[in-house]
């Protein structure tokens, strides 16, 4: 019998609470081993209906199980992600913008022999595109189209004195690369950054942000054009309720992620 791996989680969150949840459930080789979150009443409240709660640990601890999984505040990635990579861990980023302006962390796993594992997300599809590379992909653009209130506070909205309040039409608030996004939208654009690190790369991936205040859900339409095929794929997120700049089916890829590590079957690339 394979031996279970065991699961640290960073953040209990939108994220993180479901993951954890589905592993306290029993997912087929693997075993929750810790969490690590700001505010420990508030985690072991949330635990309290859980089969078998876990300690809560320190960020660097989490390094200690052999999966170590990101939902956290981007200011805090460093915090979890190089401990994990420089003991050899499979590390799970939710946060994958984060790996964009990060490619040592890449070249440091090859050394250590961690594994950086990103989810598919919110983005459908993205096993195409990651097909489609292995031959030759001319272009590669992305329009995303969230509620005013999923952008607020955004680095670049900031930066640009760019308002989102009180709108009645869609605006545009940003058109650019794919890594200029993940800079400014580091809470917003992770599927734009794992759609470029799939496809073409940060700087040749075209990314349009849109504030819309008629819609309720985090919308993506993709366009790829490539040598093997070319095709567009629109996806309509339902935000969450802990964090409208997350959409319900990130947790649920992450879920769906840590079954195929160890699983018996797993279906998709």
């Amino acid at each position: 019998m394979k031996k279970n791996l065991t699961v640290g989680i960073g953040g209990f969150g939108a994220v993180g609470q479901k993951v954890a949840e589905a592993l306290d459930h029993g997912i087929e080789g693997l075993e929750l081993k810790y969490i690590s979150v700001r505010d420990h009443a508030k985690a072991r409240g949330k635990m309290a209906s859980f089969k078998t709660p876990v300690p809560i640990v320190d960020l660097s601890q989490l390094s200690d199980c052999d999966i170590v999984v990101e939902g956290l505040p981007a200011a805090v990635f460093d915090e979890i992600a190089i401990p994990a990579i420089d003991r050899g861990r499979i590390f799970v980023p939710t946060s994958v913008g984060q790996l964009v302006p990060r490619p040592e962390l890449v070249e440091r796993a090859k050394k250590t022999g961690a594994r950086i594992i990103a989810p598919t997300g919110a983005l459908l599809g993205l096993d195409a595109v990651r097909a489609a590379a292995e031959g030759e992909i001319y272009s590669v653009t992305m329009v995303t189209r969230k509620p005013p209130k999923g952008l607020n506070g955004a680095p670049y909205l900031l930066e640009n004195n760019i308002s989102v309040e009180g709108l009645t039409e869609a605006k545009l608030v940003f058109k650019g690369s794919a890594r200029e996004g993940a800079i400014g939208f580091p809470a917003n654009v992770n599927v734009a950054a794992a759609l470029a690190l799939a496809g073409i790369g940060p700087d040749q991936t075209t990314l349009e942000i849109w504030a819309d205040p008629k819609i309720d859900r985090n919308m993506h339409r993709i366009a790829v054009e490539a040598d093997s095929c070319s095709f567009q794929l629109e996806i309509a997120n339902v935000p969450s309720e802990e964090n409208p700049r997350t959409g319900k089916n990130t947790a649920l890829s992450v879920i769906t992620c840590l079954k195929g590590l160890n699983g018996t079957l797993k279906i998709g690339s």
